[in-house]
């Protein structure tokens, strides 16, 4: 009985091992943090992405003992890489960023990523079965982003934005009538913000005409 106590509390240590880890390394989320253009953030992905594919296969071809967990992990880091790059991409289209050069490059390297993955897959390494199901989604989740990039920009964004529009709906909807009030009052400030023209004068000075 107890034995099985200790089972289940591992099983559940595991699990929430697997929620809280980071997908990204800490250099990585600071390469990502400085990169504030989409099209830049979209390529640091892809080379993140290019990176883990890398080490997958590399950690296949070697099968050490008791590498079939390192190799579950690195495929399910792999795969929210990936679904980062889509949030990226259509992030960038609700705010109507030209994402050309990106999206060209998610079509291109996620093909030749599904390939490298489905390579690995067809080798039937001896304990497939212990990370099969994250190297399945692995593929899934590389083919979707690459027939996602392949699809029209324009329609997109329009597909995109009014998605946007339609949770903003919804949100408000769920919110109670001060809770309307204040963020409209938000926005208004942020807005007559906006529009204030830059001035250097101290507050009250008046400038004297000749």
């Amino acid at each position: 009985m107890f034995s099985r106590f200790l089972i289940g509390v591992l099983l559940i240590a595991l699990a929430v091992q697997a929620q809280t880890r980071d997908f990204l390394t800490a250099a990585e989320v600071d390469q990502v943090r400085l990169a504030q253009d989409p099209n830049e953030r979209i390529a640091l992905y892809l080379t993140f992405a290019k990176s883990r594919a890398a080490q997958i296969e590399q950690a296949v071809a070697q099968a050490k003992p008791g590498s079939s967990r390192f190799i579950h992990d690195l495929l399910e880091d792999y795969t929210k890489i990936i679904e980062a790059i889509d949030t990226v991409s259509n992030d960038a289209l609700r705010r109507k960023a030209d994402i050309t050069v990106g999206t060209k490059e998610i079509a291109e390297t996620n093909k030749a990523l599904s390939a490298q993955l489905e390579k690995v897959r067809d080798s039937s390494p001896k304990d497939l079965s212990r990370y099969e199901l994250a190297l399945d989604q692995a593929i899934d989740a590389t083919r979707d982003s690459a027939e996602l990039a392949s699809e029209d920009l324009s329609k997109r964004s329009a597909e995109e934005i009014t998605k946007a529009e339609k949770e903003q709906k919804e949100r408000q909807a769920s919110m109670r009538p001060e809770e309307v009030e204040e963020k409209k009052e938000e926005v208004k400030k942020e807005t007559e913000t906006k529009r204030k023209a830059p001035t250097l004068r101290r507050k009250g000075e008046v400038v004297k005409q000749p």
